[in-house]
């Protein structure tokens, strides 16, 4: 079963030059999924938070192109939080784990690149359902081990 605690940041390969750094993420080498889908959020007013919701299925990588801002992880019983700020860097978010991003400093941009196309049936939007959700993966899982 995944954990909250188990989300990794990663360090992107910062490319210097006095014109200006560069920074590059690859499919399937930096991250463990083909990218189907990128979506940034910006110009989110003070005190407003984005996500709040989990997948069933769906991987999500988030940077924090500009600005800072801090993303919330629970998986109904561990919470973590990560707090992005570099473009070279970013924070895995991998299934099953509800997430929200909070705290965005001003002129802050949350670029976030998808392993598959949006699909509503992925979706979580009720905290109460997402913890019911994780109660029967886990039973699943522990009745498919072995004996």
């Amino acid at each position: 079963m995944r954990k909250a605690s188990d989300a990794k940041l990663l360090e992107l390969k910062k490319i210097f030059d006095p014109r200006g750094n560069l920074t590059v993420v690859e499919e399937l080498t930096d991250l463990p999924f083909k990218i189907a889908r990128a979506f940034w959020t910006y110009d989110v007013p003070g005190g407003e938070s984005r996500g709040g919701h989990a997948h069933k299925e769906l991987w999500q990588f988030v940077v924090a192109l500009s600005g800072s801002f801090t993303v919330k992880l629970d998986d109904g019983e561990q919470k973590c939080e990560f707090t992005l700020k570099y473009p070279y860097q970013g924070l895995m978010l991998e299934p099953t784990i509800w997430s929200s991003l909070e705290d965005f400093s001003s002129g802050a941009v949350a670029l976030v690149l998808c392993s598959d196309r949006y699909d509503p049936a992925d979706y979580i939007y009720d905290y109460q359902e997402y913890l019911q959700y994780r109660k029967d993966l886990a039973e699943t899982e522990k009745q498919q081990q072995p004996k």
